[in-house]
Formats: C-alpha cells, structure tokens, sequence
C-alpha cells in the first residue's frame, strides 16, 4: 500500500516538473523572438486619433462660422436706411443725430422696391420718408399700408431688380434658437450693426404707455440680440439669413430684453403687392383680445377660456353689428381655422378681401354658435 503511494507521488511530480518545463521553453523562445525584431519607422505612422477629430471639429466649426459670416453680409446688403427727414448730403445715414433725422431700418421684400419696417419709423399710410440703399443710392419712398395695432408698415419705392430677404415660418421658432438682429442705431457710424442672441421667448405681450395713452403689443417674440434705437423696422434673422422677425422695441430699464414682431404676420400683405401691386384690408368690425391680454386690462373681463379669443368691443355699423355676435363671446375659430391669439386672427384676416363670406365658430358661456358675416373694408 505505502508502495503503491510512493508510485502516486512519484508521477505527480514528473507531471509538475514537465508542465514548468514546457512553460519555461515556451517564455523563453518569446524572449529570443520579440527581443530581435527590428522596428522600421519608416513602414508605420503614429496617430493621435482624439487630436485629429477635435482639430476636425475646429476646422467645421470655423467653416460654419465663415458660412454665417457670408450669409449676413447678403442680408446686410438687403437693409435699408430710412429717415422722415430728408438730408442734404449724399445718404439719409449722415452723421445727423437718430432723433433729428428720424433714423430707422428698413428692409427689402420684393425686387420691385417693397420695403417693409415700424409704422413709427415711417409714418402711417401715405406719410412720405426717404431710403438709402447699401449701396448709397436713395429714394424717396410712400407708406402705401401701415397697422398702428401691430407697428408694421410697408413702403414704396421706384426700383427695380433690387435682392432682397428670404421670409422663415415664424410659427416654428423654438426657444434658444440662435438669432442675429441688424439694423442702425444711434446714427452713421455704427449703421447695419448686427448682434447676436437666442430667442429667449414666444407671444410675450408687453404695454407701452406713449403720450398718455396705453396700447398692447401681443404675440412677440422676446431676444437678447442687442436691439438699440435706430434698430427699429430692421430684420431678425436665422443664421441661414432667413427673417422671422421685425425688431421693434426694447424694454429700456434691462438689458437683454428685446422684442420683434413675429414675420408670418405680414406675408399675406407682402404677397398682395408682390403679385398686384395693391392690398385691401378686410376687416370684421371689432376689437377683441386674446388670453395673454385680458389680465392688464380689468379684472371683470372673462378670463375663463383657454382657447379663442375675447371681442371686447364690436364696431358700431360695422360688418360684426347687426349679426348675432356679441360682446364677451369668444371666437374660437374663423373658417374652420383655430384661433389662440390675435395674430392668428390678423394673418388669417389680410388673406381675405372685403366682402368675402367667413364662418365664425363662437362659444357663449356653454353656448356654442356658427356664425355667418361678411368681410367690411378697413
């Protein structure tokens, strides 16, 4: 039995001593092997591959920036100056003071010489005022359409094959959105200045109190693009040039709060006088508020809905009178489209023409009513 024990011991420790020996050889041919290979730098190229994908992302960086850079120096040339003042010099844009020329902005809508801006930076409709172009020319220009209610106006001048904006959907900005404003504040030295910001917010609502008197501006869009006097009427743009906006007021006890009224507006308008030369305003006699509006005005007005908007007052003898509309009613669509705020109401509105047939869809308390009225001339 001891023997057979001793036999056991015997053939574990020539195993042990085989397997150490195999591994001993093994290490050693690896040693002779790697220890005689010869390196040849020429036949190999080291690469930092983290150091080449962020000098790529400088490089793409630094193109997108060129990209932008030349794309506002289009649009630049697109914005117009504009005074109620007419210089004796060779430009409007004269080392003149902002407030003794009347300085603004302007831009170019069509190449027929449309140039859209504020109705306070060119008077409202048939008031005269005086463009120069970037190229220095100028021309005497005649509001022919202005909205004091929204601040826009639009202005005629004998041109022709004139570049002008490309025009975005305003409905689709999104908060933090990069957005450049150009205009010419302060006077001739800083003129076509462009900023840069975000939109810093959708349908703000803000009160402007001007010779004693209130009015609401609604459904603006909010930026921190520096925006100065002489600004005004000039271009909010998206870095692809595209306009969303017309900048016009800033609020003067913050800084980095300023607004712009939002493009989708106007487009009707500007399309009326691109494809014929004229515009009819329709109207439908009232004055009404959307939700956001309601809370600066009086307690005692409903503020319970959450759609629609609020007709305050309807226009005496005008299309609303003598129909079945009513004030306090809430208008929650117009032909069948839905109605949130009172730009919505405006853009739909200037598609029409007076006289056309519209079907308000009305709600009054739990009541709810169709409505038939036709279209007056504003």
């Amino acid at each position: 039995m001891k023997k057979k024990k001793k036999i056991n011991n015997v053939k574990k420790a020539l195993i042990t001593f085989i397997i150490l020996l195999t591994i001993w050889i093994l290490g050693f041919y690896m040693y002779i092997t790697y220890k005689n290979i010869e390196i040849d730098e020429n036949k190999y190229t080291a690469q930092k591959v983290q150091s080449t994908l962020n000098e790529q992302t400088v490089e793409k960086s630094e193109e997108n920036s060129k990209k932008v850079a030349d794309i506002i120096e289009e649009t630049t040339q697109k914005v117009v100056g504009i005074s109620k003042l007419k210089n004796a010099g060779n430009s409007i844009l004269s080392k003149s003071t902002e407030s003794e020329l009347g300085l603004g902005t302007g831009l170019i809508v069509t190449e027929d010489g449309y140039i859209l801006s504020n109705e306070h930076v060119t008077g409202s409709k048939y008031s005269k005022c005086y463009i120069t172009l970037e190229n220095g020319e100028n021309y005497d220009g005649t509001v022919v359409w202005s909205d004091t209610d929204i601040d826009l106006s639009i202005t005629k001048i004998n041109a022709k094959n004139l570049s002008y904006v490309n025009l975005a959907d305003s409905n689709q900005i999104r908060v933090g959105e990069t957005v450049y404003a150009i205009g010419n504040p302060i006077g001739f030295e800083f003129r076509r200045t462009v900023t840069s910001g975000i939109i810093s917010a959708k349908n703000r609502t803000i009160k402007i109190e001007e010779n004693d008197k209130q009015a609401y501006m609604t459904n603006l869009i909010q930026t921190d693009a520096t925006i100065n006097p002489g600004n005004s009427g000039g271009p909010l743009i998206y870095p692809n040039g595209e306009v969303i906006g017309i900048n016009t007021v800033k609020i003067s006890s913050a800084e980095g709060i300023g607004f712009a009224i939002p493009i989708n507006i106007v487009k009707p308008i500007i399309e009326s006088f691109k494809n014929t030369g004229n515009f009819e305003e329709a109207t439908i006699g009232i004055y009404a508020y959307d939700k956001e509006v309601i809370p600066y005005l009086s307690n005692k007005l409903n503020n319970n809905f959450q759609k629609g908007i609020y007709v305050a007052q309807i226009t005496p003898n005008g299309p609303g009178d003598n129909t079945d509309l009513k004030e306090a009613d809430i208008i929650n669509s117009i032909d069948g489209k839905e109605l949130n705020t009172m730009n919505d109401l405006r853009e739909y509105i200037y598609t029409k023409k007076p006289n056309d047939e519209v079907l308000l869809q009305v709600s009054r308390g739990k009541i709810s009513k169709e409505i038939r009225l036709v279209l007056g001339k504003k």
